[in-house]
């Protein structure tokens, strides 16, 4: 058996065990400490253990479990009151509140037990001398969950009435209830005004803003503040993920994915929680968790999903559409049970209408990456091709109507128009046709297949030489060429394309075919041209072969030319027609292209700019997003930032249901992308988001997404919304890959990460993310990323009160600055090493040493300190009045060898323990004063510059003087800041004047151990 624990080392204990995750480790540690305390046969080790015992329970899933210490506490301070000290008094008083909320949220508790209880917290407070404040919130908390409104109102507007306390609820927990009810009873306005200071962190405690939060969710969509829901989501959920207790508000969260289009992610959140299908020690958030989890199900069982595999309670496989059963038996049994304590329908009726909720918003986009699984109702999809339906008494197809709207798509250059012929041939089997329409059913057919049609288009030409037209069939060879140049074919494809362009000519010449006929043979050619320069282009890079290379001569020369005939003969006879419009435009394009690969940007753009008016003038929008793409693209590079950002937008509308939700992804990151050069990550934020939404439709969520997600967590970081951006760049680290997306990215990733979760108080997680980015960074030639983000880890490392992994970090950062040649840096790095380790017991003899080697690094790179005729302004060297960079580094140097001896003062003075025996301290003040004045010497030499440096110093130096009775020289510092202070800025000043002034006053007051003469 261990030895029982002394009441200090049960305190540590118990204090330890309060910072440890809330769930059943550390309520069965809390019950081991119970029995510890009851060991030392001390009354108030008991009533703290019973106490912290009832505290893990409250804020853990077994909140059932806390009525019996509270009742022998009860049962202690009736009996011997004298026991208490006065905090546990207070804390005795406090937790009344807890009881009363706890017996609510316990359906086997009776109605009348909780009235009865209500009263006897009325009396105790009454005795106790505290408002009513607290009772009325209680009493309103019991009005509200039975859905007496007219009760409820009486007791919240008493409750608002009365006076606060310190037994009232802190701000932030009344601000919170108070929200809810106004959001209950419809006014989700006023709930929003009224969390507002919760929200946005004026009000704070340790399960706020995360219950505000996840209350806000459904008001903020409910009036249409989608963005708001979104940012709401990601922080909120964050706060909520791993606190066990908070099963309601991790439903929230669900909920709202499930009306939101985000069905996928709300599976994700259900799996992260096994336990909240079965934990029974809260059956009210039980209620709320099986209600959200019916909601969730039916929406997938609505969407088709039903048979699709779902997280749910152990022990067994579930559906979506068994466990959408399952839970919503489960929730209306608890809410039974409550209305059956109660004698009111009211829990039941609002079980009912959670899990009956319509959808708020059919697609909400959240950034995150989610495993999919789930459809989502409301993505837009291209338009289907628009069949006509059959006459009712005819048992085939109307071949004539679907011949018609085939032609017509086709008239049109419609996307559609492929698989409107399929439509066609579907219905022509076994039926006869002419060679006309065989012909084109072919032709379009070939279409269909891409390089694979070649076989198709040379069939198609011999079905239009049959039916009598030549033009067309000399067409469709030529598709049939160019089929083949993308097969691999090229060289060959270019003698047929030559050999047909020259038969059409001479038929066009002769009056045999038509201006279409002969421009379509004009554009395989050139299309086949153009190809061949990509070919040879991409052949050039990797350094291969390309069978016929120096066959076709100038290529790039001979494809303009193309193009150029190609335009000649179409944009004259467009007119009114759609398919010699879009050749005219095409041509464009081409020229566009070629002076792109020319290097002549301006003049690419100029053609391209026109190949997008004349696909758009055309009616072919669809047509004008790839040249939209490359015209922002070559906008950019131009810098015209303007003009990418138009084509860019131009390209999403041009696209509008026609463009695949991988194109999508790619234009909406194009456009992020642009905005965020140009000074606008707000916008640039929305479009990534869009980006990472569609990547993820597209089934690139691992390839694309991840890059999206990357960039959309940074934009999101360059606005200050730091909870939003770790989430989503939590989300994006596993898909990032080097070989994908490259080191550079996951370094940014991990580095941005640290950057967020120091905002959010998370440092260890902030070291650990630079460290494994230091890890990568550390095989690059350039090694500064590495040193910063080793010396990053390191300040995480300190602030997390990790000293001696701080230490090793800073130590790996000081070497690499060194072999950087950063002295400044190097100095920096001596400095929080002597900070870290004056922090650790025994440690004041290494941190002295480290500010030694700080000072010493600054003297032996800086030189002599600057004097009068040596400043920064009399440096030689310096062209037209600039400073010379080597003079700005020296005096730079000398800047921190000023900081290093402040910093060496304040930590020689700090040391000193309270304990101390005065000689010693004297001794240690002498010390630091010493380095005051060094520092303050260093700072006058470098001017007004370092002024507000200067001036601290001496406040420093003189507060010292006033330890060691120097009260003369201390009253000269603080009059010497006093005339200094004109020359600084406003804010600092005002500082520096105000503590000069308590300075003065206390130097020049009387001294209480002088004698009156």
């Amino acid at each position: 058996m261990s030895p029982a624990m002394d009441f200090d080392t049960l305190r540590r204990a118990m204090a330890d065990n309060y910072e440890q995750p809330e769930g059943p480790g550390r309520n069965a540690r809390a019950e081991q400490l119970l029995a510890e305390a009851e060991k030392l046969d001390v009354p108030l080790a008991v009533i703290e253990a019973l106490g912290h015992q009832l505290k893990v329970y409250n804020y853990s899933s077994e909140k059932g479990k806390m009525f019996v210490p509270f009742a022998r506490l009860l049962r202690m301070w009736d009996e011997h009151p004298e026991d208490f000290d006065e905090f546990e008094i207070h804390s005795l008083h406090w937790v009344f509140k807890w009881m009363s909320a706890g017996m609510l949220d316990q359906p086997h508790v009776p109605l009348a037990s909780i009235e009865k209880w209500l009263g006897e917290m009325e009396r105790r407070y009454r005795l106790a001398g505290h408002s009513e404040r607290a009772v009325r919130s209680a009493e309103f908390s019991v009005a509200a969950h039975l859905g007496d409104l007219e009760r409820a109102e009486l007791a919240y507007g008493a409750w608002m009435a009365a006076d606060r306390d310190s037994m009232a609820d802190c701000h932030a927990c009344e601000l919170h209830g108070q929200g809810w009810w106004r959001a209950v009873r419809g006014a989700d306005e006023e709930a929003l005004e009224l969390w507002a200071p919760v929200l946005q962190g004026e009000y704070t405690c340790a399960h706020e803003p995360h219950t505000a939060l996840a209350s806000s969710l459904l008001p903020l969509l409910r009036l249409g503040r989608t963005e708001e829901a979104r940012a709401h989501h990601l922080r909120g959920f964050r706060l909520v993920r791993s606190m066990e207790s908070m099963r309601g508000a991790f439903a929230d969260h669900v909920e709202f994915c499930a009306l939101t289009g985000n069905e996928a992610r709300a599976l994700e959140l259900l799996a992260e929680r096994p336990a909240y299908f079965t934990d029974s020690g809260d059956p009210r958030s039980r209620l709320d968790f099986m209600a959200v989890v019916a909601l969730t199900m039916d929406r997938l069982t609505a969407l088709g999903l039903g048979g699709q595999p779902v997280p749910g309670p152990a022990g067994r496989e579930w559906t979506a559409a068994e466990l959408a059963v399952h839970a919503r038996e489960e929730a209306l049994a608890l809410g039974a049970r409550f209305d059956e304590r109660n004698g009111t329908p009211y829990i039941g009726e609002r079980a009912r209408a959670r899990m009956d909720q319509p959808v708020l918003v059919e697609r909400l986009p959240l950034g995150v990456r989610s495993a999919g699984g789930a459809a989502r109702a409301g993505s837009p999809r291209p338009v289907p091709v628009a069949v006509p339906a059959a006459p009712a008494e005819a048992g085939e197809p109307d071949l004539d109507a679907l011949l018609a709207e085939a032609r017509r798509l086709s008239a049109l250059r419609n996307p559609d128009a492929v698989g409107a012929w399929a439509a066609v041939s579907r219905a022509a089997e076994g039926r006869e046709l002419d060679v006309r329409d065989r012909a084109e059913i072919a032709d379009h057919e070939a279409m269909g297949l891409g390089p694979g049609g070649s076989g198709h288009f040379l069939r198609a030409a011999e079905l239009y030489a049959e039916a009598g037209d030549p033009g067309e069939a000399l067409a469709a060879r030529s598709r049939a060429a160019f089929v083949g140049a993308l097969s691999g074919d090229s060289a060959g494809s270019l003698e047929s394309v030559a050999e047909l362009r020259g038969q059409v000519l001479a038929l066009f010449a002769e009056g045999g075919t038509q201006v279409s006929q002969t421009a379509s043979v004009l554009v395989s050619r050139a299309r086949t041209l153009m190809h061949r320069v990509d070919e040879l282009e991409s052949a050039a890079v990797e350094g291969r072969p390309v069978p016929g290379a120096d066959a076709g001569g100038d290529v790039l020369a001979v494809a303009e030319e193309a193009a150029r005939e190609l335009l000649a003969l179409a944009e004259p006879h467009a007119g009114d027609d759609v398919g010699l419009a879009s050749r005219a435009a095409e041509a464009y394009a081409m020229l566009g292209e070629l002076a792109a690969r020319a290097d002549d940007a301006e003049r690419a753009a100029g053609f391209l700019r026109r190949a997008v008016d004349g696909f758009v003038a055309a009616g072919l929008p669809w047509f004008a997003v790839e040249y939209d793409s490359r015209l922002a693209a070559i906008a950019t590079h131009l810098g015209d930032m303007e003009t990418a950002e138009r084509a860019t937008r131009d390209a999403l509308e041009h696209g509008a249901t026609h463009l695949e939700p991988a194109g999508r992804a790619q234009l909406h990151l194009r456009l992020a992308e642009t905005l965020a050069a140009d000074g606008r990550p707000g916008p640039a934020a929305e479009h990534a988001l869009e980006a990472a939404h569609w990547a993820d439709e597209a089934g690139e969520a691992a390839t694309f997404g991840a890059w999206a997600r990357h960039h959309l967590g940074g934009f999101l970081l360059r606005q200050g919304r730091w909870a939003e951006a770790a989430e989503i760049l939590e989300s994006a680290l596993p898909d990032l890959t080097a070989e994908m997306h490259g080191e550079g990215s996951i370094v940014q990733t991990r580095w941005w990460l640290g950057d967020c979760l120091t905002e959010l108080g998370e440092h260890r997680g902030a070291a650990e993310h630079w460290l494994r980015a230091a890890d990568v960074a550390r095989h690059w030639p350039e090694q500064r990323d590495h040193a910063m983000l080793a010396n990053l880890a390191a300040e995480a490392l300190l602030h997390a009160g990790m000293t001696a992994e701080a230490d090793q970090a800073y130590a790996r950062a000081c070497d690499l600055w060194r072999e950087l040649g950063n002295t400044d840096a190097v100095v920096r790095t001596l400095r929080a090493r002597a900070w870290g380790a004056a922090r650790r017991d025994g440690g004041l003899g290494e941190a002295r040493e480290l500010m030694a080697r700080a000072v010493l690094e600054c003297e032996s790179a800086a030189g002599p300190r600057p004097g009068a005729d040596d400043g920064p302004r009399a440096e030689a060297g310096a062209p037209d009045g600039q400073e010379d960079p080597a003079a700005a580094g020296r005096h730079r140097l000398v800047a921190e060898l000023g900081h290093t001896h402040r910093q060496f003062g304040d930590l020689v003075a700090r040391s000193v323990p309270d304990s101390a025996e005065e000689g010693a301290a004297r001794e240690v003040f002498e010390e630091a004063l010493g380095h005051m004045d060094r520092a303050i010497a260093v700072f006058a030499s470098l001017g007004d510059a370092l002024l507000g440096a200067r001036t601290g110093a001496e406040l420093a130096a003189g507060w010292l003087e006033t330890d060691l009775g120097l009260r003369e020289a201390a009253s000269a510092r603080a009059r010497t800041v006093l005339t200094l202070a004109d020359r600084l800025e406003s804010e600092l000043a005002e500082a520096r004047r105000t503590e000069a002034e308590k300075l003065l006053a206390l130097a020049e007051a009387p001294d209480p151990q002088e004698k009156p003469a």
